[in-house]
């Protein structure tokens, strides 16, 4: 490819154009893989939680037994409608935030300047940027003028950048940064010229898109052991459902009773209700977890947060506003702070002034922004509304700083104001080295607190021809403006809570140590070295693992250090969130266990790496998610020791009658009722409790530790071993009177039921007592006790119900019983958990 210089203006003609573009394609990333429905769907009948509810309801089919069959597939298609419906509404939120159609791009092609879109550029083009254009290519500037560059998307530096197109003599040679401009960055001000030397995957988002194909994502703990808990019962359920079809056929003669006792027992064991409570509480979970306006793309990522030990936060964006503030005026030994809100001083007032008169007349720079928004509460601003424009100097090579040349309403002469470097101020002003020593030493404590920090000068314009240069002005030394990124107001609070929470935050910038250590400090993070990007090359794996277990503030980081220091983390055992907006983020937060984009102003790479989007992002929704993680997970266990629990008498209650020679209770549509009726709607109600007092007190699980520990599986245990005991007396009772099958039957189911709703009470808190079980709210709980009491009071009652159920007649005395009975389990089994949790960690 030749060089061109900016004389040669005619660009590519139409037909290399065309030729190029047919050769090395469009300007553009490949797409990422959409999830849409099918997808989706074909997603989900993979789990084998799913397959297996689908399966068993085919195998009932064609056994034979149709109603079952068709209650568990009718069991199947809402667990699967539920997590269908919320994965394509995550996807389709997604949609709405990208963007629909390519950036334009204006290039000249055979002499003529022309508007097209973005991936139409090819390499060689010559491309014109103006102010509010997204850069559609990687380029090499022919020509500028005052032009600045806001990277932030692919660096996480706030602060725009100039650029500087080089001289003739040196085009081919000089390769600096500044003389470059890259793909997805936004031209905040003035105008340039390029030859684009990159498109697509070669350009330096390109890069960094390409690392993310290499990439897996980490899948859910929870998720991993749920499937092993659903194949542990899978693999019991079927061993029980053979030894007992073996076992009465052998014993009674009857293989097709056995038949029909083995699928009560295998349906008793089998986990069916398993992935529905875990698409339930994912999917109620990503909604609640959406009225705080964070976005969940993975359901199932929801829980890991609750495990989370690092979150890694960049600066710029995330834990700061990404809006420049004039914080500081400096006219003397003493700034005007904006914070004290004191009044402004004469020499404060004209510093701020000439301030104002520096900046463009329609400012786009964030800091003439900043000092414009100032401005309307402190300064008149008619005179610069009224002020004639005569000539405005850019930023040069030479000279850092940018000069109007105005003639204000009732001056007698043109006045030049100026604002830029400290030294390239002092040099118009000509200020002697013991001056600038200590105009310097003010600069630097300045800086120190995290501050960026302009110089201001004004000077009187003589009569005549305007000169060349500001150069060729005397300009007298008015003060410093200082301007910071302010800390998000949520900000302090969210990491003071993720620290009581057992979460060390750590921060990941591309922004100066400086000013990293001032944000640090003003978030609260904890003292902490600050590691630059060099120091960190310089580092083995190794070294670097160990030094990240210390060092809480990252600074001058680039992408890929980013990710290599989220890679260190995990080696050391940390479950670590990454949370970004930037291209330059996406790599760490495809990589970290947890990833977070930030929805508003991320971009479209960072949120497809992501699991989670906070679609305003704020930082303090990172902690009601890990709040909520936690719940879920606490809430969780509960209905998976309830379901265990529960299953003890039912599994009780199919075989007790196969051993002792008494007619089936249980047959699989009874069962098929309590599982539809009952387990589903527990997952409801254990979702929607609240959560524990010391939820985010305690230190982060251990996300290896089971679902069910020894300590968990024993209580359940003990509940449906208490629950089985009085079942099997009541009917043991009930066979030893002489009650009628038909009777009996509809006397254990009912009891059954009734110990079921006991349960649900008992489980409702690690800890808190029975008596405060009835008082915390739950509005699903008063509504399911209310549906399931009178949906049992139909069956025992309804004829037609009755004649399905094969139940016969229930009387009061019998509901006594039931209630009574229910009400002895209550309290041993309260008694029981009183001494159980009373010395053990939950």
């Amino acid at each position: 490819m030749r060089v061109m210089t900016p004389d040669d203006h005619n660009g590519l003609s139409h037909e290399e154009a065309a030729k190029r573009l047919k050769v090395e394609g469009p300007n553009q990333l490949p797409k990422p893989n959409r999830r849409h429905l099918l997808r989706i769907l074909l997603d989900v009948l993979r789990e084998p939680m799913f397959s297996l509810l689908i399966g068993g309801g085919v195998i009932y089919w064609l056994l034979g037994d149709t109603t079952e069959a068709l209650l568990l597939l009718v069991f199947a298609s809402i667990s699967v409608s539920i997590t269908l419906i919320q994965e394509s509404r995550s996807e389709r939120v997604l949609e709405s935030l990208r963007d629909l159609a390519s950036p334009r791009a204006q290039v000249i092609r055979s002499g003529e300047r022309l508007t097209i879109a973005g991936t139409e550029v090819v390499r060689g083009d010559l491309i014109v940027v103006n102010e509010g254009d997204r850069v559609a290519a990687d380029s090499h500037l022919l020509s500028a003028h005052d032009l600045l560059v806001d990277e932030s998307l692919l660096t996480g530096e706030s602060v725009a950048v100039t650029k500087i197109a080089p001289d003739e003599t040196t085009h081919a040679k000089d390769n600096s940064d500044q003389q470059r401009i890259y793909a997805g960055t936004l031209v905040v001000r003035g105008t340039g010229i390029a030859q684009v030397s990159a498109i697509g995957l070669d350009t330096e988002m390109g890069h960094i898109g390409h690392a993310l194909s290499s990439i897996d994502t980490e899948q859910a703990h929870l998720q991993q052991q749920l499937r092993w808990l659903v194949r542990d019962f899978a693999i019991l359920g079927a061993i029980a459902a053979l030894l007992v079809v073996a076992l009465y056929g052998l014993l009674r003669g009857s293989w097709l009773e056995a038949i029909l006792g083995g699928i009560a027992i295998g349906m008793s064991l089998l986990p069916e209700e398993f992935p529905l409570v875990m698409a339930v509480f994912m999917a109620m979970g990503a909604w609640r977890i959406s009225q705080a306006r964070v976005l969940t793309r993975r359901a199932a990522a929801i829980e890991t947060l609750g495990a989370t030990t690092v979150l890694c936060t960049d600066k710029t964006g995330t834990l700061t506003q990404n809006r420049m503030t004039l914080m500081a005026l400096v006219s003397g030994n003493q700034p005007w702070l904006v914070n004290d809100q004191q009044p402004l001083g004469d020499a404060d007032s004209q510093l701020l002034e000439a301030a104002l008169l520096a900046c463009a007349a329609m400012p786009s720079d964030p800091m003439d922004l900043a000092v414009q928004r100032l401005a309307q509460h402190h300064t008149r601003l008619d005179r610069f509304q009224q002020a004639q424009g005569l000539r405005a100097y850019g930023l040069r090579p030479e000279l850092f700083a940018t000069t109007n040349i105005l003639h204000c309403k009732g001056e007698p002469e043109p006045r030049a104001y100026t604002k830029g470097a400290l030294e390239a101020i002092a040099q118009l002003c000509h200020l002697p080295p013991p001056r600038l020593a200590e105009l310097t030493t003010q600069a630097n404590q300045l800086a120190q607190q995290g501050m960026r920090v302009l110089a201001v000068a004004q000077a009187p314009v003589p009569a005549g021809e305007l000169p060349e240069s500001p150069t060729a002005l005397h300009f007298d030394y008015l003060g410093l403006l200082a301007f910071a990124d302010p800390l998000r107001d949520t900000v302090p609070a969210a990491v003071a809570e993720c620290q009581s929470a057992g979460i060390r935050v750590v921060m990941i910038t591309g922004d100066y140590p400086t000013t990293a250590s001032a944000i640090a400090r003003q978030a609260g993070l904890p003292p902490s070295d600050v590691l630059v990007g060099d120091e960190l090359e310089q580092l083995s794996d190794i070294q670097l693992a160990e030094r990240v277990k210390t060092t809480s503030i990252f600074a001058r980081i680039r992408p890929q250090q980013k990710l290599r220091l989220v890679q260190c983390l995990k080696s050391n055992g940390d479950i670590v969130a990454m949370t970004g907006d930037g291209v330059n983020d996406a790599p760490a937060i495809k990589a970290a266990h947890i990833g977070i984009a930030m929805g508003g102003r991320g971009t479209d790479v960072a949120r497809e790496a992501s699991s989670i989007v906070l679609l305003d992002d704020d930082f303090g929704s990172i902690v009601k998610t890990i709040r909520l993680g936690r719940r879920i997970y606490d809430n969780l266990r509960k209905a998976i020791e309830f379901i265990v629990a529960v299953h003890i008498p039912i599994a009780g209650l199919a075989i007790l009658p196969l051993l002792m020679g008494l007619p089936l209770i249980l047959t699989p549509i009874h069962i098929a009722f309590l599982e539809m009726v009952i387990d589903p709607a527990c997952s409801v109600v254990f979702e929607a409790e609240q959560e524990e007092e010391d939820v985010m007190t305690r230190p982060p699980r251990d996300p290896q530790t089971p679902l069910l520990v020894g300590e968990r599986i024993g209580w359940a245990v003990t509940q449906g071993l208490v629950a089985l005991a009085l079942l099997a007396g009541l009917l043991i009772g009930g066979a030893y009177l002489d009650m009628p099958e038909n009777d009996l039957r509809a006397l254990v189911f009912g009891a059954l039921v009734l110990f079921n709703m006991g349960l649900i009470l008992i489980n409702r808190s690690f800890r808190a007592s029975l008596a405060s079980a009835f008082l915390r709210p739950n509005r699903s709980l008063w509504i399911l006790l209310s549906a399931v009491s009178i949906t049992l009071a139909i069956a025992v009652s309804w004829p037609p119900a009755q004649q399905l159920f094969s139940f016969g007649s229930f009387h009061w005395n019998e509901f006594l019983v039931c209630i009574a009975l229910g009400v002895v389990s209550l309290m041993v089994l309260e008694g029981i958990k009183l001494v159980w949790f009373r010395k053990k960690s939950v």
